[in-house]
């Protein structure tokens, strides 16, 4: 990505998100009408919320420390915390508007409406926090989906393939060492055959994942035939080469257009992301040109991080085909979005002989909550031909 292209980027999200902190704590400020020790302190307290998560992206980079981590968890809850209150601020607006051209609240309020605004402050406030907590929760308990697939090929003696696939860590600060190694332990407990990592492994900046050693518990990963992934997004946005150098030295096999026939049974094919030509100017190889030389009559697995133009893998005769990246939108209502851009936003789908999956991710980016969707680890049991 260009210099240029980067700072327009930036600049609009920031933008972006000023202008909805704004609104945000305007709406908020007006609860506090007579009261001005909570108003002051309502107004500290805003600040650093809004400033915490822009404190963390230059810490980490200037100055990566415990400073630098606290004020990412801070900063990443409140971008989830500031989505809601945003929402809640735009409908109670909504209301307020059909109220002033059609009257309908109860003289109750009318009468004391100062105080329902402060009443209905400290209400949602606890309402977005009971989300952020729940969301939480949810977040860090990935649950395990098992899927049957039947494949009609045989596989040079091999009756089944129990793979477990794994999309969108996002190691980094947020998911850490210690979550990462209770993500590990679920897949090792498994017994995969093969364990396959489907892009955005890491979030963007690897020296955090350096600093915490995270590459230790990656060694940590037991299966017959080993550890495969491919790029992601945020593996391009962090810097593509060094993360790739990092996985590879700690037993991750990178997949980068490749595919590679395993114990002369199945093949396993790994696309580099489609973000590729965006950051190094060179464009990823088509699959028809990946799998030129590969025997069709064998099984073949093919990893592309993002679900686009799924008609190309069947079109070229791929038997599974594992994606990730939508997190099925992460925060509700974001599903309904990447539903609309996505085919499969979420889950299973076969077209003809060429079978989808599309991964919800077990981890999260930004925000460390889930709501709406549940994190996961995919236990796929591929039946062959006898």
């Amino acid at each position: 990505m260009k210099t240029y292209q980067i700072i327009i980027f930036l600049t609009v999200v920031l933008l972006v998100y000023t202008l909805v902190n704004l609104y945000i704590f305007n709406r908020g400020l007006q609860s506090f009408a007579n009261a001005g020790t909570i108003k002051t302190s309502y107004k500290v307290l805003f600040v650093f919320l809004a400033l915490s998560y822009i404190l963390a992206r230059f810490l980490e980079r200037l100055y990566p420390s415990v400073m630098a981590d606290v004020f990412m968890w801070i900063g990443s809850f409140w971008l989830a915390a500031m989505f809601y209150f945003f929402l809640i601020a735009v409908l109670f607006d909504f209301v307020r508007l059909i109220n002033h051209f059609l009257p309908f609240y109860p003289k109750s309020i009318v009468t004391n409406y100062v105080m329902f605004k402060q009443y209905l402050f400290y209400g949602v406030v606890a309402l977005v926090t009971l989300l952020m907590i729940a969301g939480y929760i949810n977040a860090s308990n990935p649950r395990i989906k098992t899927i049957n697939i039947n494949i009609p090929k045989r596989a040079n003696g091999l009756k089944q393939l129990n793979i477990v696939a794994v999309s969108d860590i996002h190691l980094g600060t947020i998911i850490c060492n210690g979550k990462f190694e209770k993500i590990v332990n679920k897949i090792n407990s498994l017994n995969p055959d093969i364990v396959l990592l489907v892009g955005d492994v890491i979030d963007e900046d690897v020296n955090a994942v350096i600093r915490q050693n995270i590459g230790e518990s990656l060694k940590n990963l037991n299966s017959k035939y080993g550890t495969f992934a491919v790029t992601g997004n945020h593996e391009y946005i962090g810097g593509a080469e060094k993360a790739v150098k990092y996985l590879s030295a700690h037993n991750i096999r990178m997949l980068r257009d490749t595919a590679i026939l395993i114990d002369n049974a199945f093949y396993v094919i790994g696309r580099e992301d489609k973000e590729k030509s965006r950051y190094s100017g060179v464009n990823r190889k088509t699959i028809k040109e990946i799998i030129k030389d590969i025997n069709q009559a064998y099984p073949s697995i093919l990893m592309d991080h993002q679900p686009f133009h799924l008609l190309d893998a069947y079109s070229n005769g791929i038997d599974l085909q594992l994606s990730g990246h939508t997190h099925h939108g992460q925060i509700f209502p974001f599903n309904y979005i990447t539903k609309l851009i996505y085919e499969i936003s979420w889950g299973y789908k076969k077209i003809e002989n060429t079978n989808f999956y599309v991964s919800s991710g077990v981890g999260s980016w930004g925000p460390p909550v889930r709501l709406g969707n549940r994190p996961e680890i995919v236990n796929i049991i591929l039946h062959f031909e006898k």
